[in-house]
């Protein structure tokens, strides 16, 4: 179900209290990103209200045992934004992970190991040009897992990784299967686009994002989630892909037609 407005008074008067087991969402960065309907250069303490009351919301509608994924990002020159939203948070919700998503990645050969496919340094992702002689280019931006208590049990095998090495598992004595726990750094690359009319929305993560993160949460405690800022419809993607039901709001809506027109495309594939 998607919704066109305001999230807060959405929230507020469209959902009832504890129904949602997962939120996942990216609100504006307020780094000045031209959005259709929406001013992304507040003053910073107009930002932070505004995402506090965000956060006043999420919480009404969040289930005791719910999740709360929070995407932020920064800019070279201001890289304390995502840190000043996750305290403004602090207020909400406890902290109980910090996830760093990394866009683009850089190895080189001599660190990798032996593996006889791997012939050469390796770089991933999306790498910008030198725009910059004092800042260095974001490669990477905050994923923020906030619960009520602190105390969300986790299915962290649902996204964990097989071992490559398998002969080590018996250093483990409580390894009852051939996955690890991933961590805290989730590698996750954007699709590459040609041109901007593939990507009508200005800031957008990849669905693979979203789907992480509510696998993570566990699918089998998850009937509904929740996007306050739901865009082109990446996070209802996600949702639908696993059998779970989505709920987003947007204040453009243009951006709606497009979520609309992506999920009807999913459906009929």
């Amino acid at each position: 179900m998607l919704y066109h407005g305001d999230c807060i008074s959405g929230i507020e008067n469209q959902l009832i209290e504890k129904t949602i087991d997962v939120v996942v969402t990216s609100p504006p960065y307020n780094i000045g990103v031209r959005y259709n309907r929406y001013n992304d250069s507040l003053p910073r303490s107009e930002y932070l209200r505004f995402l506090s009351d965000v956060g006043t919301g999420v919480k009404k509608v969040l289930s005791d045992k719910g999740s709360f994924f929070i995407n932020v990002g920064s800019k070279p020159s201001d890289p304390w934004i995502p840190l000043d939203v996750a305290n403004v948070m602090r207020k909400h919700f406890i902290l109980q992970n910090v996830i760093v998503w990394i866009k683009s990645i850089a190895i080189p050969k001599s660190d990798i190991g032996s593996y006889p496919t791997i012939t050469s340094d390796i770089a991933v992702g999306h790498f910008k040009p030198l725009v910059s002689d004092r800042f260095l280019n974001d490669c990477s931006e905050f994923i923020f897992h906030f619960t009520k208590q602190g105390n969300v049990k986790l299915d962290k095998l649902s996204i964990g990784v097989p071992y490559q090495d398998k002969t080590n598992i018996g250093r483990w004595i409580r390894a009852t299967h051939d996955l690890r726990d991933r961590g805290n750094t989730w590698f996750i690359p954007y699709e590459t686009i040609w041109d901007k009319e593939q990507r009508p929305h200005p800031s957008t993560f990849p669905t693979k994002l979203p789907e992480m993160c509510i696998k993570l949460h566990g699918i089998k405690n998850c009937k509904v989630v929740l996007d306050p800022f739901i865009g082109i419809g990446s996070t209802a993607l996600a949702s639908l892909r696993l059998g779970i039901s989505c709920i987003g709001f947007d204040i453009d809506k243009r951006y709606l037609e497009i979520s609309k027109e992506r999920i009807q495309r999913f459906r009929s594939a």
